[in-house]
């Protein structure tokens, strides 16, 4: 039987904390670990692996250069969907997350570039994430360059590298069970924020 309340997103929040930490217990190489599907204006879908390093109740976030492809997408259509896939977690898990996007603030985009590995700030600067390269050694001297300039100092956030935050509006919940006779559960909101919360077919 369906609901029509605003409880049924924290409800689905606090599901997903719960699998979150299933996935730990389970020993899965990285629970962060998420695929992100974009499309560009024409359509054309594209999906890829990134690391979720935030989440509440705002949403899903991940880090990545905007001018990138999948950054490109999101600003020219702000709408993403994301999967994660605990094959370890009970009979296996997925959660899909559905949703618009929004780009973090600056405060909350420099503490995380502030928290990172060196090196790993060091490569958001040198690298040009989507365009061509012509070849490792082209990178490598870039890396080098980046590293002399930023040399006794601390790396700031290159201004065209920030977060992503996936706002849900829709968030599946699928649990796996043997002869494909799968359970799914199906949280999804309005634009007036009221939530419902039904079970699917397999």
């Amino acid at each position: 039987m369906s609901t029509a309340t605003t409880t049924q997103l924290s409800e689905a929040l606090d599901t997903f904390a719960a699998l979150f930490d299933e996935a730990l217990v389970a020993g899965e190489p990285d629970r962060t670990a998420m695929t992100v599907a974009t499309a560009a204006l024409d359509g054309r879908p594209s999906a890829r692996t990134v690391l979720l390093k935030a989440w509440d109740e705002r949403g899903f976030v991940f880090y990545t250069h905007l001018d990138g492809r999948k950054g490109r997408e999101l600003q020219e259509n702000p709408h993403a969907a994301l999967l994660f896939h605990w094959p370890r977690v009970r009979e296996g898990v997925q959660v899909r997350i559905e949703g618009p996007v929004v780009i973090v603030s600056d405060e909350e985009a420099d503490a995380y570039f502030a928290s990172r590995p060196r090196g790993s700030q060091i490569g958001a600067w040198a690298s040009r994430q989507s365009e061509e390269l012509e070849s490792r050694e082209v990178f490598n001297r870039r890396l080098e360059e980046v590293e002399r300039e930023f040399e006794g100092r601390d790396v700031p956030r290159p201004p065209r590298w920030s977060g992503l935050r996936v706002r849900p509006d829709r968030m599946e919940f699928w649990y796996g069970a043997q002869y494909r006779l799968h359970e799914r559960w199906l949280y999804d909101c309005d634009l007036a924020g009221d939530c419902r919360k039904r079970m699917l077919y397999p």
